[in-house]
């Protein structure tokens, strides 16, 4: 797939004009004229990209692996539901007529069920043994995306860009097994029958921003928490080298946001024709609507990016003064649930503890506000899950952790300790989305995620892929 590159050029000729830096000349004897050219020190690394490759070959194969068992999964189950049904009529009709049967009949129905208890048990174990695999498969293709990364910004992007797309398909090709798993073994997105959050995953890195500029280190990314039709593969991203919000870009799908061909840039900013632009990395996106910090006045904003227009609501006696811990600016924090649309902030009366506000998204107003105890200040950042406000704080350069919890059904909060890996020693994005149940970062310009598990009375982990 790869042309055989030259690492050294040597050059004879019989006649040489002039001088040819950077050539080095000479002559030999009979007269003839020796030229050598010297390449520079920085060699395309062809022996790592030949590695990266057969680790594509490597990667493609078990996922084709998972995949086919995936379709296995989905079969044995359909047979093990249809065994069970079959029992469970037989087993009701025995309880209803308990002398039409002799001891024979009863000990067959005994083995039935015990035959399908070890056919369940198998596929537990099937099962963990698969999430595992594909754990491991997307680490390594994380990785492997870090490294191309990497070389397409040191050395020729065109070489790179084939092997890019290669673990693109892959990429696609585990998102899309993931998907599957989780559509037949974890069917609650959406639902809040659950505890809260019991743990994270380590970080997913996905690459750094479509500007391939770690200098773009303000921004976010991720997708639509509530999207319309059509658009449920759609991501979006918002980078910039300061807190301000400049422009917003849509992604069609996760192929498309990797390879940065947005489908539609939106400017928040035109000369002499609008000025609406944001300030802070402190947006979602909802039914295809930016909900962002307003620059001025400081207020609310929303950007509906179908009809492109904007608006703004101020909300009464919230202050500029207080942000997040790690980023400047974050004085409005919006979030997106199963339950709706949030807004935190902090106010000179409550002395820069923090106040959350839920936005009714017709009359984009809030509605409704809890005052918690915890200073902004001091917060590495918040998001929402089903109603609940979660708090982040670092522990160390290496850890974050939620650490305090506010719920607005019961108006209780609690101190917690769920900690999980950062990607970097700081981030200046990171929210909920409750369509995948993934919490999106964006740390130092890189997109990074993770996946959420929940308490659940009774019953282990639910998320199946991830960690």
């Amino acid at each position: 797939m790869i042309a055989t590159l030259l690492y050294f050029v040597f050059f004879r000729s019989t006649v040489v004009e002039g001088v040819l830096s950077p050539w080095a000349e000479g002559s030999a004897s009979g007269g003839e004229c020796i030229c050598e050219a010297f390449l520079p020190n920085n060699t395309f690394p062809i022996r790592h990209l030949i590695s990266l490759e057969s680790t594509a070959v490597e990667i493609n194969y078990k996922l084709e692996m998972e995949i086919s068992k995936v379709e296995m999964f989905e079969v044995k189950l359909k047979v093990y539901i249809a065994k069970i049904t079959n029992l469970t009529v037989l087993i009701e009709l025995m309880e209803d007529d308990p002398d039409s049967y002799s001891e024979l009949q009863i000990e067959e129905v005994k083995i039935k069920i015990k035959q399908v208890e070890a056919l369940i048990v198998e596929l537990q174990v099937s099962l963990q043994t698969s999430s595992t695999v594909l754990i491991s498969i997307r680490e390594q293709i994380s990785v492997m995306i870090a490294a191309l990364t990497q070389l397409e910004i040191t050395y020729d992007k065109n070489l790179i860009l084939v092997t890019r797309r290669e673990y693109i398909i892959l990429q696609q090709k585990l998102v899309e097994c993931e998907r599957r798993h989780n559509e037949i073994f974890n069917p609650n997105i959406g639902i809040c029958n659950h505890g809260g959050i019991r743990r994270i995953s380590k970080p997913i890195v996905s690459q750094l921003n479509a500007h391939l500029n770690a200098g773009y280190s303000y921004g976010g990314w991720g997708k639509d928490s509530n999207p319309l039709p059509g658009s449920e593969n759609m991501y979006w991203y918002s980078g910039s080298s300061d807190t301000l919000v400049i422009r917003i870009t849509q992604y069609s799908d996760y192929y498309n946001l990797i390879m940065r061909q947005g489908f539609k840039t939106h400017e928040l900013y035109v000369k002499n024709k609008y000025d609406w632009q944001g300030t802070g990395n402190n947006y979602v996106v909802r039914e295809n609507t930016l909900y962002y910090q307003f620059r001025s006045p400081f207020a609310m904003g929303k950007l509906n990016m179908t009809s492109v227009t904007a608006a703004y609501k101020v909300i009464p006696m919230a202050s500029a003064q207080f942000s997040y811990h790690y980023s400047a600016n974050q004085n409005l924090d919006f979030a997106a649930d199963e339950s709706g649309l949030w807004v935190t902030y902090a106010t000179e009366k409550s002395k820069g503890k923090l106040v959350l506000g839920k936005i009714n998204e017709q009359s984009f107003e809030v509605e409704e506000v809890w005052q918690t105890s915890i200073f902004k200040p001091s917060v590495g950042n918040t998001f929402m899950v089903c109603g609940v406000l979660y708090a982040t704080r670092s522990v160390d350069t290496k850890t974050e952790e939620i650490f305090y919890t506010f719920d607005t059904r019961t108006e209780q909060e609690s101190y917690v300790s769920i900690p999980f890996e950062k990607f970097q020693k700081s981030y200046v994005y990171l929210d909920y989305n409750p369509t995948d149940q993934k919490l999106y970062m964006f740390s130092n310009g890189y997109y990074v995620s993770y996946h959420v598990w929940f308490n659940h009375e009774g019953s282990k982990d639910k998320l199946l892929i991830g960690e």
